[in-house]
């Protein structure tokens, strides 16, 4: 299902933000509220976000003050107003941000199933409403998601892809896709209160709020000590300020309606609410008014305390989300680095990471002395006592929720480091952040590849991620930008000629894909003889979105694996596919939690590296002979065809430059 003309139904703020996001990506809009005051209040805010995003680009010299301009009526003209459904009846995908009452969505949604086409996607912006509730108002619940935003919308990466009891795979892959058209970073997860990272966020902060009650405590050092200790990128309360005491308070109290007083709502909060002091959106006023806070309490907190609840807190309700099949392993650290503001390189890890860089078997001893001071609120989960039985307890022990290299003692190469277990090998992908594929990690790879094959102790060798949240997101476009003709001949043939070795050799070559592995990195995995993948893996070959094509093997190796007309589908289209899909059309060998990915990869590896290796290397160089080097023959004349043509200079350049393509044909 393709988006080319959208819908948001509900003016206002929200609605507007929402609105900007998709015209910027050049995506025609509508922007439909009953009342004309909130469709202007939409558009406006549509225009002033517009206008400071093109204001800084102006400041940094990266557009002429002309351009910028155009560039405003571009984005402007992606969108239409109005307060009737006229401009609905060829919409490809509907955006709901109405009020969060079940009612008023439901009936919005009966309108918006009446007048919308059939195979139009329906999605709710709903912080915590159940998706499968809001579906049942519809004749086409399959198609109904959740597809929730965070605010500021024009900020914040994060979209939530809600998955109800009803919505199809062929739904959530769809609206997967149109959040990265979007330029938004997306995570899929099951429908529970809260979904993901609000519940998490709820959970801490209803610890936080308990104790402060509880103990009159100031909050202007609850805030310093939580900020302080690198948990969250502000404290609680500050945090609560700045997203509005209403919004926050009405998930709050959703979450103690469905949960129970595991998930402590703040009297003070409700009070200041009743009061109308709702923080930011109302001059200022809420938990603190002119830097001074606003509710009793001054007595100093034990922050130790604090810090221990706070992060055994997120780390429960994240290990009882996988625990119940909800999300993944690095989708909810995902989710809490891009709607929660965790980021790694200002030292805020997500709860998973966290938990690994301090220790699983620490955190554990920590969280159990917790729940002898404060109840079974932070019994230990089973996912995290499992881990630790098993000695998995982190970076120390090279894994807990994620795998961590050990590297072997000696001379390692800069983006590929070789582990060796026994008689398996791993190649670790270590070309920081996104493990792209340069001239320089194909020379690495060749490197670790020949010292594995030439050792003769090893009979298996697994391609694994260094980085927790990505597998390979593809080649390094601007590193090849810089090769003349000949260097760039020379790149494909030797990556070519190092991936059909993977697939001749009596090393067996596996692939742990633990999430994204687009272009040259779902190439790398094809061209292993397996791929196991983790839950949050998701593949694609978006070459064609630059103009040019696949240049490692994914026009040959693709229609191998998933049948020619998904593999012309997959490098025509350009989108990407989720992990489930993946396992059906049989692009992975394997579909397991991201937690186990790599045990599970191991596990395949004791067991091929035991086999006969003349065997093996005659089983694979026989197996599906057809007429590969043929084939890898067209590609490589096919491709450098591509990259040499005026659309793919002007793909690359729109890709480095952040802005859609306009293609010559040329």
């Amino acid at each position: 299902m393709f988006v080319s003309k959208a819908a948001v139904v509900g003016g206002g703020t929200m609605g507007g933000e929402i609105a900007q996001a998709i015209a910027a990506a050049d995506i025609q809009v509508v922007v439909k509220d009953i009342d004309q005051k909130f469709v202007d209040a939409a558009l406006d805010k549509a225009r002033g976000v517009t206008e400071g995003q093109l204001a800084r680009l102006v400041k940094k010299e990266k557009l002429t003050q002309e351009e910028a301009d155009a560039r405003l009526a571009e984005v402007m003209g992606n969108i239409i107003g109005t307060t009737s459904y006229e401009e609905c009846g060829d919409v490809d995908f509907v955006i709901e941000a109405v009020p969060e009452k079940m009612a008023i969505k439901q009936a919005v949604f009966r309108e918006l199933d009446a007048v919308t086409p059939g195979h139009a996607i329906l999605s709710s912006n709903t912080s915590s409403l159940s998706i499968t509730e809001i579906g049942e108002a519809t004749l086409r619940p399959d198609k109904v998601v959740g597809f929730h935003f965070f605010y500021p919308a024009s900020i914040m990466p994060l979209v939530e892809v809600i998955v109800g009891e009803d919505s199809t795979s062929e739904t959530a892959t769809a609206a997967y896709n149109f959040a990265q058209a979007i330029k938004k970073q997306p995570i899929v997860c099951g429908e529970v209160p809260g979904f993901v990272v609000n519940k998490v966020l709820m959970a801490t902060m209803g610890e936080i709020w308990r104790a402060q009650e509880d103990q009159g405590l100031s909050i202007k050092a609850i805030d310093e000590a939580i900020a302080g200790a690198k948990l969250a990128p502000m404290g609680p309360f500050f945090l609560t300020d700045l997203l509005g005491l209403d919004t926050v308070l009405h998930v709050a109290e959703h979450l103690n309606d469905s949960y129970g007083e595991s998930f402590y709502v703040h009297k003070g909060l409700q009070g200041l609410v009743a009061d109308g002091k709702l923080g930011v959106k109302t001059g200022g006023e809420g938990f603190f008014k002119e830097g001074e806070q606003n509710i009793p309490g001054d007595a100093e907190p034990d922050g130790d305390e604090l810090v221990a609840m706070f992060s055994c807190r997120a780390l429960i309700e994240a290990c009882l989300l996988v625990e119940e099949g909800v999300c993944s392993v690095r989708d909810i650290d995902l989710g809490m680095m891009t709607g929660a503001g965790l980021d790694p390189r200002k030292g805020l890890l997500p709860p998973f990471w966290k938990a690994d860089v301090e220790g699983l078997d620490k955190v554990l001893e920590t969280m159990e002395g917790l729940e002898e001071r404060h109840g079974d609120r932070f019994a230990p989960p089973t996912l995290l006592k499992r881990l630790v039985a098993q000695g998995r307890h982190g970076l120390s022990t090279g894994q807990g929720f994620y795998p961590y290299p050990q590297a072997d003692e000696g001379e390692q190469t800069e983006t590929v480091k070789l582990e060796t277990r026994g008689d398996v090998a791993i190649a670790w992908l270590a070309n920081l952040p996104m493990n792209s594929l340069s001239p320089q990690v194909i020379q690495d790879l060749e490197t670790v590849w020949n010292r594995v094959k030439d050792g003769g102790e090893v009979g298996a060798m697994v391609v694994a991620s260094s980085v927790p949240v990505v597998f390979s997101a593809g080649a390094d476009i601007k590193a090849f930008t810089t090769l003349d003709e000949a260097s760039g001949a020379d790149l494909i043939n030797r990556a070519h000629a190092l991936f059909k070795d993977f697939g001749e050799a009596r090393v067996v070559t596996i692939a742990a894909v633990n999430s994204i592995a687009f272009g040259g990195g779902c190439e790398l995995a094809m061209a292993c003889d397996f791929r196991i993948g983790a839950e949050a893996a998701v593949f694609g070959q978006p070459e064609v979105k630059l103009g040019i094509i696949p240049g490692f093997g994914g026009t040959q190796r693709l229609p191998r694996l998933v049948g020619q007309s998904k593999a012309l589908e997959l490098n025509l289209v350009g989108d990407a596919i989720l992990s489930d899909e993946a396992l059906e059309l049989g692009l992975i060998n394997r579909l397991v939690p991201d937690h186990e990915l790599f045990e599970t990869a191991l596990m395949w590896g004791r067991k091929l590296a035991a086999q006969a290796p003349v065997a093996v290397a005659q089983v694979k160089q026989v197996s599906a002979k057809g007429d590969l080097d043929e084939g890898i023959e067209a590609e490589k004349q096919g491709f450098a065809t591509a990259f040499g043509s005026e659309d793919a200079k002007e793909g690359i350049s729109a890709f480095l430059g952040k802005r859609t393509p306009k293609w010559s044909g040329r």
